[in-house]
């Protein structure tokens, strides 16, 4: 189960799939009159229309059987059931059970440590901490990433607390927050796995000196840990009601459906942070449940590995027809690349075929008029996903969403039809692929859903590929050549360009 066991089948459904013939996508719609209802997917209050992708019956085909030459069934399920898939740490995979999938056992504990946070939000709400209006968030990685995207997409408007995330240890980040706080009405939740991540603690240390400055009595009584570590936030006296603990097979990337999202939880209401998790929980019933040539993340796996593995595609771009998703490129970066950026499989060995996209993305029309002139008219090919929501929650005049839309729909039109022109300068090659997402608002449900979709697809695009997309020991050498530089400056063992830099910046 942990390692490849049929790769004589697998090469052999890889060189299916390449010998698949190539049709520009004005000849597949021409050919099948039922590819919109082929290639739409409706679920979890989501459309997911792939349409605009390469993808036909054979090639469906042959994904399927690599699918199945790749024992996916079964990995899902390990998936599901929250075993021992993150074979290199000898770790179990629990996020699902956040949502409600794995071992009874699992799912009580999560649902006991969501009833804690619960109690604390209630707590708060009540006034035990008197008077609170602020909410200052210190993690970093997952750990902000999560968190801060679903308070930018879902509390604007509606936020019952200002909450500021706070990831990098760059002073200036900090300081801005200070700027708008009262010190008196703020409470710090710090978010880390182990409770010892330096850039964290530094970040919580100038917090509670910030505290102390403003003459808050017991600044060590307004912090709330958010930690696979309990007892390590103990020893620095935080009150066991103050603890929200998460389970340790819970990785930062998969964190926010944990006592992670605290701060989303605390902004948005208890209600507002069960519907996220209903979403999320809507999704994995479609991922479980549908056939592949009728199942999103599936489908979107791939589209991935048709443009990466066949047709060289070396990035995807992630573009929101929505203001408040503007930060999901950046989860996304994390999500996709922290997991699926990988050089060897599950036997150790040298992958055949190409890793993890490189994300990217931005907003809307913004991004119409900064990098479009590349994916319309560049030589790289670049698949693209466009967002958007149906309906418009700002109260302006209607045509401002209906040009949103009319936006994002044309530019998807317009990579996959382009135009001749007699001046070369003036014409678009057109046949370029896109997914658009729809739905029908922004709200928690729908966010989860999305989330949750992103996840699967990462996990099936990980199966494909046979690698473990649940380590990340590639962040590892960087910080062990920061904390050497930190401890011993004058001795770290570098090339002469990083000792020049040292001698120049750290005197």
């Amino acid at each position: 189960m942990a390692r490849i066991a049929n790769k004589a089948a697998i090469d052999a459904a890889w060189k299916q799939v390449s010998a698949c013939p190539e049709k520009t996508l004005k000849q597949l719609f021409e050919e099948d009159s039922n590819r919109l209802s082929s290639l739409v997917v409706d679920t979890a209050k989501l459309r997911f229309d792939f349409s605009k992708n390469h993808l036909d019956n054979q090639k469906l085909t042959a994904f399927k059987t690599l699918l199945e030459s790749c024992d996916f069934d079964a990995r899902r399920k390990a998936l599901f059931a929250g075993e021992k898939i993150n074979i290199t740490e000898d770790r179990a995979v629990e996020h699902m059970a956040e949502r409600g999938q794995g071992a009874p056992a699992t799912v009580a504990r999560a649902k006991e440590y969501h009833a804690r946070m619960k109690t604390l939000i209630e707590a708060i709400d009540a006034g035990v901490f008197g008077e609170v209006k602020h909410l200052l968030h210190i993690g970093i990685g997952g750990s902000a990433l999560g968190p801060k995207l679903l308070i930018d997409a879902l509390t604007r408007e509606s936020g019952r607390y200002d909450v500021a995330v706070v990831s990098n240890v760059d002073g200036q980040a900090l300081e801005e927050v200070f700027k708008k706080f009262n010190p008196h009405k703020t409470l710090v939740a710090v978010a880390s796995k182990t409770f010892t991540t330096a850039e964290t603690m530094l970040n919580a240390e100038s917090a509670m000196t910030w505290m102390k400055k403003h003459g808050v009595e017991d600044p060590q009584g307004r912090m709330i840990a958010l930690t696979a570590n309990p007892a390590k936030a103990s020893e620095m006296g935080i009150d066991d009601t103050r603890i929200l603990p998460f389970a340790e097979s819970i990785g930062g990337r998969y964190s926010l459906w944990s006592s992670i999202g605290f701060p989303a939880a605390l902004a948005l209401g208890w209600d507002g942070f069960q519907q996220l998790l209903d979403g999320g929980a809507a999704m994995d019933r479609h991922f479980i449940e549908a056939a592949p040539e009728k199942n999103a993340p599936v489908l979107a796996a791939f589209a991935d590995q048709y443009y990466s593995a066949v047709r060289g595609a070396q990035t995807h771009g992630i573009f929101a027809y929505d203001e408040r998703l503007q930060l999901l490129p950046f989860y996304l970066q994390q999500l996709e690349m922290e997991s699926n950026g990988k050089r060897v499989d599950l036997d150790g060995n040298l992958i055949t075929h190409p890793s993890a996209f490189i994300t990217w993305g931005g907003v809307g029309t913004d991004a119409q008029h900064a990098v479009f002139q590349l994916l319309h008219q560049g030589t790289r090919l670049v698949p693209i996903e466009f967002i958007a929501a149906i309906k418009a929650d700002d109260t302006l005049d209607p045509v401002h969403h209906q040009t949103l839309l009319t936006n994002a729909f044309a530019q998807g039109a317009a990579l996959m039809s382009g135009r001749d022109n007699k001046d070369p300068a003036r014409s678009y090659p057109g046949d370029r692929p896109s997914t658009t997402i729809l739905m029908d608002e922004l709200r928690p449900a729908q966010l989860g859903a999305l989330i949750a979709f992103y996840e699967h697809r990462t996990f099936t695009n990980g199966v494909l590929l046979g690698i473990n997309s649940f380590d990340q020991f590639g962040v590892e050498l960087g910080k062990e050549m920061a904390h050497a530089i930190a401890d011993h400056p004058e001795n770290a063992d570098f090339d002469p360009s990083t000792k020049a830099l040292i001698a120049a910046a750290l005197k």
